[in-house]
């Protein structure tokens, strides 16, 4: 009998011990394939089961999360949704996460294990913590002027601190309410459906996510380029550029919008925005030459995120002498986003330096607690110190005695550069209006803001009264105006 009940006992063992492996196998092995199955609800329910941690700007939230009492409980809110729509995104029960919604959302979510006090013992007992908050680099009220400068146009704002790569606005129009995506029923759907149908594109954020031919903005980097490559020495002397100037190799020439081009010195052909001289001047620096400055200053930098992932501005490596002349002057292949042309104002603000952009300044806790903080950009040198102030001297006459005095502030120093860019088959689409620029207070010591507007006109615009200095330099002076206020 004792013989019986030793066997008896050893299979409730094994029995016991079969058990617990299978339990081991479903809870440790198998737990993330149940986890992602599509028919398990207990990860939505849990997600959207407590408040979201909310994004800030100047400390205060442009976030909230709404209890609907339905099983997916929380829906996100949000104050002034078009204004911040391009730096937040959405944050959709039914259709994901975009921007900082989806950069930021184990912070958000409370799903980073950062935010708890014991993370091994929160992974052991899968315990959710509070969502965290993401504060961000936003000057309120030179997001607010940037959104109120572009109106009902169409275009995009971007404006940095150039000493620490800060973004202080980023603007993105016409805009749309990321509120209205916040849930899963049919209403969201139509909202989804609507917005991804609309030819004016809400969704698109174009201070980060379009490119456009940046015109005769892209001028600073030839410029830049032409003087660290020492093909000019002197800003004041004559540049031996003819008018009009035929393109390497071809029988076309190109031709100047503004007089008194020929064989001008580049202080005038900058105040002046002279296609010929920039153009002959890319050409004398060469595509090595112009493509090492371009690279500096951020363009074809595939990897630029802020956090979220940001479209690389280009600069065409393959080239011919034509095409390139072409490129110098911001035709041709070249390409930018708003950002990126705030970048370039910025490394000319910056003494040659340029800091890599950033949208968050740190997460926390829900109690305030700091989980992590940006901390040093990286640099990189543009152009050299030398050059970046002569290219502040160059823009300050834009502002002064150029195109661009509708940036003026007074009581400050300002630098800008106007540009009209052409595109479309044979340059026929309605020009696009920009303005780059930065601004010093008198009584401090550097630039505290650089800023880049571009303006996309329509059919009902008149072609003649597009200009970078009528239609976006105004935007400029706004922002600039604001951030040096606060």
């Amino acid at each position: 009998m004792t013989r019986h009940i030793r066997h008896a006992a050893a299979f409730c063992a094994l029995l016991l011990v079969a058990l617990l492996l299978n339990a081991s196998r479903i809870q440790v092995v198998q737990a993330p394939a149940y986890d992602d199955n599509p028919a398990n609800r207990r990860q939505s329910i849990a997600r959207y089961g407590q408040p979201r941690g909310d994004i800030l700007v100047g400390g205060r939230p442009v976030t909230g999360s709404e209890d609907t009492g339905e099983q997916l409980r929380y829906e996100r809110t949000y104050v002034n949704g078009p204004l911040y729509a391009p730096v937040t995104g959405f944050a959709s029960q039914e259709y994901g996460t975009s921007f900082l919604e989806h950069a930021e959302d184990s912070t958000l979510s409370g799903t980073d294990p950062m935010l708890s006090p014991f993370p091994l013992w929160s992974d052991l007992t899968r315990a959710q913590n509070p969502g965290g908050d993401v504060v961000t680099t936003l000057n309120a009220a030179a997001q607010q002027a940037a959104y109120r400068g572009l109106g009902g146009r169409t275009g995009a704002v971007a404006a940095l601190e150039p000493a620490t790569g800060r973004i202080l606005a980023l603007v993105s129009t016409p805009s749309y309410d990321p509120e209205s995506l916040s849930g899963n029923g049919p209403s969201v759907t139509r909202s989804w459906l609507g917005l991804n149908a609309d030819p004016a594109r809400p969704m698109l954020n174009r201070a980060v996510r379009q490119t456009y031919p940046p015109g005769s903005t892209f001028k600073v980097v030839t410029a830049a380029a032409a003087l660290d490559a020492g093909v000019i020495r002197h800003v004041d002397r004559p540049t031996r550029s003819p008018d009009p100037y035929t393109l390497p190799g071809t029988t076309t020439p190109l031709r100047n919008a503004a007089k008194g081009c020929r064989n001008a010195s580049l202080r005038v052909a900058f105040e002046r925005s002279c296609n010929t001289v920039f153009a002959k001047l890319g050409v004398d620096v060469g595509v090595t030459g112009m493509a090492a400055t371009a690279q500096a200053f951020g363009f074809n930098d595939t990897g630029l995120r802020i956090p979220y992932p940001v479209s690389p501005s280009s600069f065409d490596t393959r080239v011919d002498r034509a095409q390139l002349a072409l490129s110098s002057i911001g035709q041709y292949n070249t390409r930018a986003t708003p950002l990126q042309m705030a970048m370039v104002s910025a490394a000319v603000a910056n003494r040659g330096q340029l800091r890599e952009p950033y949208l968050v300044e740190r997460t926390t806790t829900n109690r305030g607690a700091t989980v992590s903080t940006a901390g040093a950009r990286p640099v990189r040198q543009a152009m050299l110190p030398s050059t970046a102030a002569r290219l502040r001297e160059l823009m300050r006459g834009v502002v002064e005695d150029g195109t661009g005095t509708n940036a003026a502030i007074p009581g400050a120093t300002v630098g800008g550069k106007t540009g009209t860019a052409q595109h479309g088959i044979g340059n026929t689409g309605m020009p696009y209006a920009w303005f780059v620029s930065w601004a010093q207070a008198e009584d401090e010591p550097e630039p505290r803001v650089a800023v880049a507007v571009v303006v996309e006109e329509d059919a009902a615009a008149h072609r003649g009264h597009i200009s970078g200095a009528g239609v976006a330099a105004p935007i400029a002076r706004a922002v600039m105006a604001a951030v040096l206020r606060s």
